[in-house]
Formats: structure tokens, C-alpha cells, sequence
């Protein structure tokens, strides 16, 4: 699954992995936040503020803290790809917004939608 994923990327290590581990529980969580923002929120999630993350929190049913938690995650790796795109050999073109995820389907935002 993910982890044969990471493993295909340069720079990750097995540390890396097994913070990747996610069980099924908290991937629903984290569709359900997903699927509750906008295209324009999953394409920049910088134009999230209170009302909007308050919004998203009745709408997927999980309290604003774990959207918070979910967006510093998301700036997080954010970064990392960034640090890894500048690196030797690496091209470092990339978009924006919310990551394309190998599952849900055809085109669209994050989960394919």
C-alpha cells in the first residue's frame, strides 16, 4: 500500500516508514475532512480560516483540532517535498494545494475528488 510507495521515493528512510503507518480508522477521519472542504480549500489550503475549518468540523463530524493537526501535517510534508525537490537531481516542479492520492479514482483534488 503507502508504504511500497515510500519506499520508491529517493531519501526516505525506515524511520520515515513507520511514522507513515496510518490505521484505516484514522484514514476515514481524514477522507471525511477532505471531503468536507471546498476544490478551491483542498487546491489552497491556506485560505482556511476559523469560520471555514468551524464549517469543515460539522461537516465531517471531527472537532476542529484534528483539521488543525491534519493541516500541519499537510504544510509539513509540504516542505519535506520541497527540501527533496531541490536536491540534487531533482527538479522541484511541483503544484500546490492538497496531494493527488493513488486511490479514489480519476481526476479532482485530494481522494480523487
Amino acid at each position: 500500500p503507502m508504504e511500497n510507495l515510500l519506499k520508491l521515493l529517493p531519501g526516505v528512510n525506515s524511520k520515515m516508514l513507520s511514522q507513515a503507518k496510518m490505521d484505516p480508522k484514522r484514514m476515514k477521519h481524514v477522507e471525511a475532512i477532505v471531503l468536507s472542504m471546498t476544490p478551491a480549500e483542498r487546491k489552497k489550503p491556506d485560505i482556511l480560516n476559523g469560520s471555514r475549518r468551524a464549517r469543515i468540523s460539522k461537516g465531517c463530524g471531527r472537532p476542529v483540532s484534528e483539521i488543525n493537526k491534519l493541516l500541519e501535517q499537510f504544510k509539513g510534508m509540504q516542505k519535506m517535498m520541497k527540501k527533496m525537490g531541490a536536491g540534487p537531481g531533482g527538479g522541484g516542479k511541483g503544484g500546490g494545494g492538497m496531494p493527488r492520492m493513488p486511490f479514489g479514482g480519476g481526476g479532482g483534488g485530494m481522494f480523487g475528488r
